[in-house]
C-alpha cells in the first residue's frame, strides 16, 4: 500500500497538471518513449527504435502485439490520435509544452506499426519531449474528441470502465477522500531481463492521506508501505532511522532534490489594482533580501536542506547557473528598496504603508496539512515582518488553492511543482508567457511584459540551438533575468531522504516527485518480510 496526499480530478493527464494526475498517467498509462527518472537516459517504451535524418522529422517503429487494458490492439492510429487530442482538445494544459515556433509536431501513420513526427524546426531535446505525452485509446475517446467534451470523458463521475490503458495498472476504485485502488494490467507489455512479465503487483491500493505527518505516522505504524511522495520530514528523520536500524523501514539517501517548494505572486494586469506594490521587482526583491535562507534551512528542515535563489536547483548540474542573481540575507537592503517605491511606516505600528496609506499586506495560500509548507510560511512570515511587510497566511485544501489560482483570486501562493523533466526545453509550459503553467500570469495571449517578451525570445532558441554550450549559455540569460524580476521566490531545497517499508524491492529511486512509485512496475513485495502488527 502507498499513500497520496491530494487526488486527481480528471483521470486523462491531458487536462490536468497536478502530482496525482501525473501518478495516475505513470500507473496507467504509457509514452512511446520515457525518460528515466534515476538516471536521466532517455529509454525505448510503446517505440521500440527511432530513426532521424535532419534533426526535425523522426521516425518511430512501434512495438508489435501491443494491447490496451481491455484488450483492444495498439497501433500508430492510436498516436496520431494521442498528439492530435493534446494539441487541440479543449482545455488542454499540455499543448503548449509541445509547441515549437508556435506549432505542435505533425504525426503521420506510415503503416501500423510506423509513425513519423516531424517538428517545425530543429528541436534539442525532441525525442524527449515525447515523454510528455502519454498514448491513449482512439477507440474509448475520439467520439468525445470530436464532440469537443474529452475534458468530461474520464472524470470520477463516469465508470471506471470507460478507461483503458497502456499502463502497468489498471484503476479498479476510486473512492473520494480514501484511496485509489490499481489492478495488474494482465496486457501490459513490458517483461522484465528474466522475460517475466511486469508488473510484479497484482494490486496496488494508494490512500489518500492529505495531513503529511498523519501519513509518516502511517508508515511508522507498517499501515503503508510506501509514500507517493516518499522524502521524509526532517523531523521525522530520527525516528525513522531508529526503525531502519531495528529492519523495519529501509532508508535511501536521494541528494539534493528537484523541486523546490515556491512562493509566487499574481502578475497579472488588472485595472485599479489594490496592491501594486506587488507589481514591482523591487518588492519582491526586498522580500528576498529578506529572508533568512539557512534560517529556514536550520529551523524547518533541521538543516537537511540548502538555500537556493531560483528554480534550477544545483542537483540539475548541467543546466544549473552559479552566476543568476542571488539574494543573500539582508534586512537593510530589502528596507531600503521598499523605501525606493515609496512604502514607509506612516503611523509607527511597524508595518509599511503605501502612497494611499493602506498597510502592505499580503495573503500567503497554503496546502493545508502539508507541515513543511505550514511551517516554513510560518518562518518566512515572520522574517517578512521585520522589514515591516504583513504576511496573512491563509491555509486551504488543495484544490481550493488551485481554484483561486485558476481565477486569479489571490495575492500569493506557496506550494511545490513537480518537475517534469531536467532539460529546460522540456519545461517549455512554465518558461514561456504562453504556459498554462507559467503560473504568476499563465496562458498569455502576448507576452505581458518586456522582460517575458525576452525571457520567451531566449527560451525558444535555446531549445533549437545544435550545441550544448550555446544552450546552457542562453539559458544562463534566462536564469539572469528571472533571478532579476523574480515573479516568483525560491529558499531552499530540501535533501531528499526516502523511507519505505523493508517488504518493498526493487526500489529504483529518484529526485523527482514520485520519487519510487514512477517504476511501479518492477517494484515487488517481499512475502517473507510480514507487516508490523
Amino acid at each position: 500500500m502507498a499513500s497520496l496526499r491530494s487526488e486527481p480530478g480528471n483521470y486523462i493527464r491531458y487536462f490536468e497538471a497536478t502530482g496525482p494526475a501525473e501518478l495516475l498517467t505513470l500507473l496507467t498509462h504509457t509514452r512511446l518513449v520515457r525518460i528515466n527518472r534515476a538516471t536521466d537516459a532517455l529509454e525505448p517504451a510503446l517505440a521500440e527504435s527511432w530513426t532521424t535524418g535532419d534533426g526535425v522529422t523522426y521516425t518511430l517503429k512501434l512495438r508489435p502485439d501491443l494491447k490496451f487494458s481491455d484488450g483492444a490492439p495498439f497501433t500508430s492510429a492510436d498516436v496520431v490520435f494521442s498528439f492530435k487530442a493534446v494539441t487541440e482538445a479543449p482545455g488542454s494544459v499540455l499543448a503548449s509544452s509541445l509547441r515549437i515556433a508556435g506549432k505542435p509536431p505533425v504525426v503521420t501513420a506510415v503503416d501500423p506499426l510506423t509513425v513519423t513526427i516531424a517538428f517545425p524546426q530543429r528541436f534539442a531535446p525532441a525525442l524527449r519531449l515525447l515523454d510528455n505525452v502519454p498514448i491513449l485509446p482512439r477507440h474509448k475517446l475520439e467520439a468525445a474528441f470530436n464532440a469537443k467534451t474529452m475534458h468530461e470523458a474520464w472524470t470520477p463521475a463516469r465508470p471506471l470502465t470507460e478507461i483503458a490503458g497502456l499502463g502497468p495498472f489498471v484503476l479498479a476504485e476510486h473512492v473520494a477522500g480514501q484511496r485509489l485502488v490499481f489492478t495488474r494490467n494482465p496486457h501490459y507489455w513490458r517483461r522484465d531481463q528474466n522475460g517475466v512479465a511486469l508488473p510484479y503487483l497484482d494490486r496496488l491500493t494508494v490512500a489518500i492521506i492529505p495531513d503529511q505527518n498523519a501519513e509518516a505516522l502511517r508508515l511508522d505504524a507498517g499501515s503503508i508501505d510506501l509514500m507517493a511522495n516518499a522524502d521524509i520530514q526532517p523531523g521525522d528523520y530520527a525516528r525513522f532511522k531508529r526503525l531502519s536500524d531495528e529492519g523495519r523501514l529501509q532508508m535511501l539517501d536521494g541528494g539534493i532534490g528537484l523541486d523546490p517548494n515556491v512562493l509566487w505572486f499574481n502578475l497579472k494586469p488588472r485595472a485599479g489594482h489594490p496592491k501594486p506594490w506587488i507589481l514591482r521587482k523591487e518588492f519582491r526583491q526586498a522580500l528576498s533580501y529578506a529572508a533568512d535562507r539557512q534560517a529556514l534551512a536550520d529551523t524547518v528542515y533541521l538543516g537537511a536542506a540548502v538555500p537556493i535563489y531560483g528554480p534550477v536547483t544545483p542537483r540539475n548540474a548541467t543546466w544549473f547557473s552559479a552566476s543568476a542573481p542571488a539574494y543573500p540575507h539582508d534586512p537593510a537592503k530589502a528596507r531600503e528598496l521598499l523605501s525606493s517605491i515609496g512604502l514607509r511606516d506612516a503611523n509607527g505600528d511597524g508595518i509599511l504603508d503605501d502612497a494611499a496609506g493602506r498597510p502592505v499586506r499580503f495573503s500567503i495560500l497554503v496546502q493545508h496539512g502539508h507541515a513543511i509548507r505550514e511551517r516554513a510560511v510560518s518562518v518566512l512570515q515572520q522574517q517578512f515582518r521585520a522589514v515591516g511587510i504583513g504576511a496573512d497566511v491563509v491555509n486551504l485544501e488543495f484544490g481550493a488553492i488551485v481554484q483561486r489560482w485558476m481565477k486569479a483570486e489571490y495575492d500569493s501562493v506557496f506550494h511545490g511543482f513537480q518537475g517534469s523533466a531536467t532539460d529546460p526545453a522540456m519545461t517549455l509550459d512554465f518558461w514561456l508567457s504562453s504556459g498554462s503553467t507559467h503560473f504568476w500570469n499563465p496562458a498569455q495571449p502576448v507576452p505581458a511584459t518586456p522582460w517575458e517578451r525576452r525571457m520567451d525570445e531566449l527560451m525558444l532558441k535555446q531549445a533549437t540551438a545544435a550545441s550544448l554550450e550555446e544552450r546552457q549559455r542562453l539559458f544562463a540569460e534566462v536564469q539572469r533575468i528571472f533571478g532579476e524580476e523574480l515573479p516568483a521566490l525560491y529558499f531552499v531545497v530540501p535533501k531528499v531522504t526516502i523511507a519505505a517499508s523493508t517488504r518493498v524491492q526493487n526500489l529504483q529511486p529518484a529526485a523527482q516527485i514520485p520519487q519510487l512509485l514512477w517504476a511501479a512496475d518492477s517494484i515487488a513485495v517481499s512475502s517473507s518480510t510480514p507487516r508490523p502488527q
